[in-house]
């Protein structure tokens, strides 16, 4: 009631009031774009203190020359980082779709095969004349010249999206071998497309007309009057269990009525078991089809192929500490277990990498060497030796010597252990081929830091201990027992080189011989290790002339007549490849230019907090727009920040 009367004894107060209110965001935005203007004239107010914060001392000035050349050098080698980067990946991507490549050629090889005999058994139904070839209907014939040739490829993936690189490989094999190919996905067979839309979308891969309506006779006058004849036609379906049975039901009907007018050919992608079409097809469509099967890498194999070429063999030189390869393996098999997944990942990590570490461009130029296959020793900036001297394991090392020349020296070192590091893994994984060990669960373990300092440990322990033996077998011996007692991956493949049958140890010394042909301290071991075996009748037997003949300087090797000796003597020399050269990178100087660690930063893209990290790109957006002004602000809102930078306090 008060407010009531207040409200009408003051009806004209009121009402000014309410007009100011309604003018008053209008006219302060009006009178400071004046005030602004008027002080520019005048030069007072704000004017001063905008000269006040121009360069006008002496020492303001150094220090703002000396601000803008530190963000020059930032913004310097972070285009630098960008670039390394981009050409890391790059070698990656390449790697991985090689070795994809790889891994199907003999089966890609094997299909096109089978697509030729198959173009041939159609042809010898007889040939068609021109006149009859090109009526808008199809021939009557036989039931057994209807049936469709087709090609039940098992892909063992229950996610299609790892295969999408698999069948676009094949398209292409097969168009370079002039064949006319279709791909079609299983969104084409879709009941809401129908069998229209699934034909128009088969045909216009070939017509480059436009279609009114979906008609094959369309093709088939294609096929005969364009001089097109002399090659097939291969219809690729990704994913046949995706596809809506009623649509691929009718497709592969209105087919075979054309197979005579159009020798086409049907491969089709399967991702649990080849009697997958008896669960979709009906029996009168079954009877259309002439299968035969293929079978692709197994998942396991492709992830174990791409790893060894990727993080075994550092392709590009970039790897991965134990836990961020932990993080990875628990990632790829807990979400969807694709192989697409873990190489998204493994980018993700990459880009962390050389967006947080300062040096890593160096990694670029790493790469660019090898790629020239010559070795530069240039003058290092100094600011990269600042940086260099400040990494945890120069540090640690005690790399007093800063100087360009060391460094390169320290560079040239993490290579070479980095590869004896891997050929020690891949060793490894050849023993351990026999137990189904795969190689990522090794990868974690031999990348394992704590693992390689109790091995260093404890055979510091043993060689105080073997210091009053006499015999240098003894001290091995020692060593070699304390080292297979205990568990874990490699201990298992170790132990299982000791009871391997003849046969496997001498397919296993073989390609033991390959893998180290490149490190010669390595193969000389190897070398010494097979001039005292000989293989006949499938038994290994010592060479008996060979020892007699010289007297072995490594007396691991003094083999026995019994073969579980020579077994022994294996192991003990896989056993020596762990302890003296499986050092992980994380034990290795310099190791921060190259190996990602940081599983915090990658769990966070991955799988954290979207919220938090649009937050945090808002408060930070200067980083991305390079504005110098609002960098200095810290999280206060000024004038010159863009709009979006308001929602970040409202959160």
């Amino acid at each position: 009631m008060a407010l009531a009367s207040a409200a009408t004894d003051s009806p004209i107060q009121t009402t000014s009031e309410t007009n100011d209110n309604n003018l008053q965001t209008f006219f302060v935005l009006h009178k400071a774009s004046s005030r602004k203007s008027e002080k520019r004239s005048t030069g007072t107010g704000k004017t001063r203190r905008r000269i006040d914060l121009s360069p006008s001392s002496p020492k303001k000035t150094d220090k703002s020359e000396a601000e803008r050349a530190e963000e020059w050098d930032e913004r310097r080698y972070e285009h630098l980082r960008m670039e390394a980067f981009e050409l890391v990946w790059s070698r990656i991507d390449l790697t991985i779709k090689d070795v994809l490549r790889g891994i199907n050629t003999n089966v890609l090889n094997e299909i096109h095969s089978w697509v030729c005999e198959s173009f041939n058994a159609i042809k010898s139904f007889g040939t068609l004349g021109f006149a009859e070839a090109t009526r808008s209907f199809p021939i009557v014939a036989a039931a057994t010249c209807k049936r469709l040739f087709t090609g039940l490829i098992l892909t063992k993936n229950m996610e299609f999206v790892d295969d999408l690189l698999t069948f676009e490989e094949l398209g292409l094999s097969l168009r370079s071998h002039g064949c006319h190919v279709a791909n079609l996905s299983s969104m084409d067979f879709s009941a809401k497309n129908g069998i229209g839309g699934c034909l128009r979308g088969f045909l216009r891969q070939f017509l480059t007309t436009t279609l009114d309506a979906a008609d094959i006779s369309i093709l088939a006058s294609w096929y005969r009057e364009q001089d097109n004849h002399d090659s097939p036609v291969v219809v690729i379906i990704d994913d046949m269990e995706r596809c809506c049975g009623s649509v691929l039901s009718d497709f592969i009907l209105m087919l075979s009525e054309w197979v005579l007018k159009i020798p086409i050919i049907i491969l089709m992608g399967v991702s649990t078991t080849l009697d997958a079409p008896r669960n979709i097809l009906p029996s009168n469509v079954l009877q259309r089809l002439c299968p035969s099967k293929f079978i692709l890498g197994s998942p396991a194999e492709r992830m174990d192929a791409v790893v060894e070429a990727v993080l075994v063999k550092q392709c590009s030189g970039f790897s991965v500490g134990h836990r961020a390869a932990v993080f990875l393996r628990n990632y790829f098999l807990n979400q969807d277990g694709t192989l697409t997944s873990f190489i998204r990942a493994l980018k993700i990590a990459c880009a962390q990498h050389f967006s947080m570490e300062p040096l890593s461009f160096i990694l670029g130029d790493l790469l660019v060497e090898e790629k020239q296959k010559g070795e530069k020793i240039c003058l290092l900036p100094e600011v990269i030796l600042k940086h260099a001297s400040q990494l945890p394991s120069y540090v640690r090392n005690q790399m007093a010597d800063q100087t360009a020349k060391s460094l390169v020296h320290g560079f040239s070192e993490l290579k070479r252990l980095q590869k004896c590091w891997s050929i020690v893994v891949l060793c490894l994984y050849e023993a351990g081929k026999c137990n189904k060990i795969r190689l990522l669960d090794l990868l974690c373990e031999a990348l394992d830091p704590d693992l390689y300092i109790s091995r260093a440990s404890n055979n510091h322990v043993e060689l105080d201990k073997d210091s009053g033996l006499g015999m240098a077998s003894d001290r091995c011996k020692r060593r070699k027992y304390s080292t297979f007692q205990k568990g874990g991956i490699i201990s298992q493949i170790v132990r299982k080189v000791r009871d391997l049958p003849a046969v496997m140890l001498y397919q296993l010394l073989k390609s033991w011989e390959n893998i180290t042909v490149d490190i010669l301290e390595i193969h000389e071991k190897l070398k010494e290790l097979q001039s005292v075996l000989r293989f006949e009748d499938g038994k290994l037997k010592q060479n008996v002339d060979d020892i007699s003949k010289r007297h072995s300087s490594w007396s691991p090797l003094n083999i026995e007549k019994d073969s579980k000796a020579i077994n022994e003597k294996a192991a003990t020399l896989l056993d020596c490849l762990v302890r003296d050269y499986l050092r992980p990178m994380e034990c290795i100087p310099l190791h921060e230019i190259v190996c990602f660690k940081n599983v915090e930063k990658l769990q966070l893209a991955l799988i954290g907090d979207p919220r938090r990290r649009i937050q945090v790109d808002l408060l930070e957006f200067y980083k991305i727009l390079q504005c110098s002004c609002c960098s200095k602000s810290g999280n206060v809102l000024l004038p010159s920040m863009h709009d979006t930078s308001v929602i970040s306090g409202t959160w």
